[in-house]
């Protein structure tokens, strides 16, 4: 087997934080997700804070490649609809936004959390404005608080799984729909 870097044990620990939050985070279980011993955990950290930090860390650099990728995108609508299918189709950003915000009260985890959600809530509202959608900011905060909202949920067991179609309702509550901006039908 390969060596593992300090970035495998920070994917293995935001994987734990998806499923058990900041309480998984732990160097035993995410060494035994990684299949390894827990020796080989201090060759890249010097504790188990290090560790979750270095994920928080990943959690925010991932966000950043995401809104790098979506900006290539030139037409906002297909940006956004981009960003929502992606969003949905992969629950485990999700479960750790949720996750995050619901464990706000540590120092570290709040200003992540706070840092990363502002930064979304903001680049969204950036495409809708470039969209001329009215009352941006609103819609791009209900938007955010359903997708940790249906976290949240299936956290909880109340659903079993996202719904279908979650991304194309998304885009019509954020007032993207064709006749919305282009005066037209689709």
């Amino acid at each position: 087997m390969a060596r593992l870097s300090a970035d495998d044990w920070a994917e293995a620990a935001l994987a734990a934080l998806a499923e058990g939050g900041v309480g998984a985070v732990a160097v035993e279980p995410v060494a035994a997700r990684l299949g390894v011993s827990k020796g080989s955990f201090y060759w890249h950290f010097a504790n188990r804070r290090a560790l979750l930090e270095a994920a928080l860390r990943r959690w925010e650099a991932q966000t950043e490649q995401v809104i790098a990728r979506l900006d290539g995108v030139e037409d906002p609508q297909e940006r956004m609809r981009t960003l929502l299918e992606r969003a949905f189709g992969q629950g485990r950003d999700a479960a750790v936004a949720f996750r995050l915000i619901s464990e706000a009260d540590d120092p570290v985890v709040g200003e992540v959390a706070r840092r990363v959600t502002g930064r979304r809530l903001d680049y969204m509202e950036d495409v809708l404005r470039e969209a001329r959608v009215p009352e941006a900011r609103r819609r791009v905060l209900s938007a955010y608080a359903g997708y940790v909202g249906l976290a949240a949920l299936v956290r909880m067991g109340t659903i079993s799984e996202l719904p279908d179609g979650l991304a194309e309702r998304a885009m019509m509550e954020l007032g993207l729909t064709a006749n919305t901006f282009y005066g037209g039908s689709a």
